[in-house]
């Protein structure tokens, strides 16, 4: 018996069903995508790379980016107070949310998926490496503890922090005109939002966040060579007048 002699109900029906088949088979066999072949674990080490500005708790205190705290579902440049890049704010209001895929697009290769970000991060190549990250922020961004990660949680939440600061040299009031006189070696090196160098950007950053990391510079905390160099020779006057200038400076 051969197809065209079947009925057209019999021919529709086999039709319908070979459909149902291939879809089936596409679903079943589609590559994973997501955190779903993460590693949190494997994750915390891949972390490094981002810890120099952003937190996994809800405060973004010494850090240039913004917090990562319920990150999963959260709508982009949903931080309140924190100072986005108007393309990052477009971006929100056009209707992008951080999911498995638009994270692991913006990690493969940030100003792919937001062009104009300040991010100066040039993306992680490594698939792998990519849905370990995204497993491991899964469990550090979620109010729960439970899960697969529990301990590269626990690891980052012992992880050094910058020192805190004088409560007396935070209340310090800086003088934007004085920053900008004293702005030039900075400049030299950092650009307000950031090159594909990996420099970060030093435009926007909220003041406290600046002078902390100025500070851990200047003790030590922070290693950078030239930064621990630059850092030392500033008084804390100095550094609240740099940070009260960039605070304003943005793209």
């Amino acid at each position: 018996m051969t197809f065209r002699s079947l009925g057209n109900w019999q021919q529709w029906s086999l039709r319908a069903l070979s459909s149902v088949t291939v879809g089936f088979l596409l679903l079943t066999h589609a590559p994973a995508t997501g955190t779903e072949a993460g590693d949190a674990n494997r994750g915390a080490v891949v972390w490094k790379q981002c810890k120099a500005c952003h937190v996994t708790d809800s405060s973004a205190s010494g850090r240039i980016g913004p917090h990562l705290y319920a990150l999963f579902g959260r709508q982009a440049a949903a931080v309140t107070g924190y100072r986005y890049s108007g393309s990052m704010k477009e971006a929100g209001a056009q209707g992008l949310v951080w999911t498995d895929q638009t994270l692991e697009r913006f990690l493969k290769k940030p100003k792919s998926l937001v062009p104009g970000t300040r991010m100066a991060f040039r993306g992680i190549k490594d698939v792998s490496d990519r849905r370990d990250l995204l497993a491991f922020l899964r469990v550090q961004t979620s109010a729960s503890d439970q899960g697969v990660g529990k301990s590269a949680r626990k690891a980052d939440m012992a992880a050094p922090r910058d020192p805190p600061v004088d409560p007396a040299v935070l209340a310090l009031k800086g003088d934007p005109a004085y920053g900008e006189y004293l702005a030039s070696e900075c400049v030299t090196c950092h650009r307000l939002g950031g090159n594909e160098s990996g420099i970060p950007g030093i435009g926007g950053w909220p003041e406290q966040a600046f002078v902390q990391a100025l500070h851990a510079y200047k003790s030590g905390a922070r290693t950078h060579p030239a930064m621990r160099m630059i850092a030392g020779r500033l008084s804390n006057e100095e550094i609240a007048g740099l940070a009260a200038y960039f605070a304003t400076q943005t793209q």
